[in-house]
């Protein structure tokens, strides 16, 4: 078993740690806990880079090997990264269990050394119609990562 961790932060108060677990080839578990969102549906994603040094805006865009189009996670043609959204309570926190294979932690397409960012908005999984939908979702800006 391989396993990794991301722990989140921003200026606006959101913070969390989201843990990665994978076993030999078999898809990636992702469990996370996060506090100080809004209320709501918050797009998910890993994205290319594991750089924080300008806070969010330096991790790049989606880890996207395969040079397809934002989707939803169980479609087709999506960025590896697109891991849809997490439902945020009324208390502002959220916990969350995903399972998913394209996001392994070992390999030439591993996402150990990359980025989690937690955004704004929904994630409108690339269906939005936005000028945005296909590159991003639509999702907003980013409100905290690790």
């Amino acid at each position: 078993m391989v396993k990794a961790v991301a722990v989140l932060s921003s200026t606006a108060g959101v913070s969390g740690a989201v843990y990665f677990t994978q076993e030999g080839d078999g898809p990636t578990t992702v469990t996370g806990c996060l506090s100080g969102l809004k209320p709501g549906l918050h797009g998910f994603h890993v994205h290319a880079l594991g750089d924080t040094t300008n806070g969010c805006m330096s991790t790049g865009p989606h880890f996207n090997p395969g040079g397809k189009e934002h989707g939803a996670p169980e479609d087709e043609n999506r960025h590896a990264g697109d891991l849809g959204n997490v439902t945020v309570g009324e208390d502002g926190t959220v916990n969350f269990t995903i399972v998913d294979t394209q996001i392994p932690l070992t390999g030439p397409h591993s996402i150990v050394g990359r980025a989690v960012v937690v955004h704004a908005d929904p994630d409108d999984l690339g269906k939005g119609g936005h000028e945005l939908s296909k590159s991003t979702g639509n999702a907003g800006g980013r409100v905290a990562c690790g």
